[in-house]
């Protein structure tokens, strides 16, 4: 028996990296999982991957936009009875693209908040009515330690992760009574396509980058997407019953250090 048996997940941004690590990981463990993504390739993959393993399907999507949501939480109910596991993955960074407030473009800005931030709002919005059918469910946002602290040059984006925080406390307060927790988690520097796209213009030596970018931790190296996968899952099972409103830091000990943007100046 599986911890998530009979239990249906919706990863956002699960084609790649952290989501879907953590997709393929809630399919081990007994879930019917749906991913949704604009990756469509790298979406087809994940759900070839995933259907060695048991159920999932991919359904490419842009979760910046509501219509979309609801069609995601719509096909999850068709496809598998109903929604029990939310894991709000999806995120975008301005890439190289290091500027203040002052350079930064209205719509690079609204692009990011849309992905990051908005499309949180919208997928737990249409989700957690189904939960309640449920009985229950589990909320999982990802925000980053760039909610917590910052570094230069990345407004929208630290944006985007302290308003998910903030959102995260207000969901778990709000549903708390409906049997649903609602939980964060703050990576720090994961090996995935999205910290290699990151890595400052200038830098021409990306592997060397990350290798250096895994100096700056205490625990010496950066952490795996499937390290990622096992803290999700346990947040959303039965083992972190008592766990709601608080975000986990997995970051290699960055927080508690402090400075540990000063790796890339």
């Amino acid at each position: 028996m599986g911890a998530f048996d009979d239990m249906v997940v919706i990863v956002t941004g699960g084609a790649l990296g952290m989501g879907r690590a953590t997709a393929v990981e809630f399919v081990k463990q007994g879930a019917a999982v749906v991913v949704a993504d604009v990756n469509k390739q790298a979406g087809l993959e994940v759900q070839d991957e995933m259907r060695s393993f048991g159920r999932g399907i991919f359904l490419e999507a842009d979760v910046s936009e509501s219509a979309a949501c609801q069609s995601i939480v719509r096909d999850s109910v068709r496809e598998f009875g109903g929604v029990d596991i939310l894991f709000n993955n999806v995120g975008i960074h301005p890439g190289d693209s290091y500027v203040s407030v002052v350079d930064l473009p209205e719509e690079m800005w609204d692009r990011i908040l849309n992905v990051n931030l908005k499309s949180h709002f919208m997928m737990a919005k249409y989700s957690i009515p189904e939960m309640r059918k449920r009985g229950g469910g589990v909320i999982i946002n990802n925000a980053s330690v760039q909610g917590l602290q910052s570094m230069p040059g990345v407004a929208a984006y630290a944006a985007s992760k302290g308003g998910i925080l903030s959102l995260n406390r207000q969901l778990a307060l709000d549903f708390a009574v409906d049997g649903i927790r609602v939980l964060a988690i703050c990576p720090g520097t994961i090996d995935t396509p999205l910290v290699r796209q990151a890595i400052p213009a200038g830098v021409e030596d990306v592997e060397t980058a990350v290798r250096q970018a895994g100096e700056g931790h205490p625990i010496g190296r950066i952490g795996t997407a499937q390290e990622i996968a096992n803290v999700v899952t346990f947040l959303a099972s039965d083992r972190a019953s008592f766990m709601t409103g608080e975000y986990v830091c997995v970051d290699g000990g960055y927080m508690a250090q402090g400075a540990w943007s000063s790796q890339w100046r």
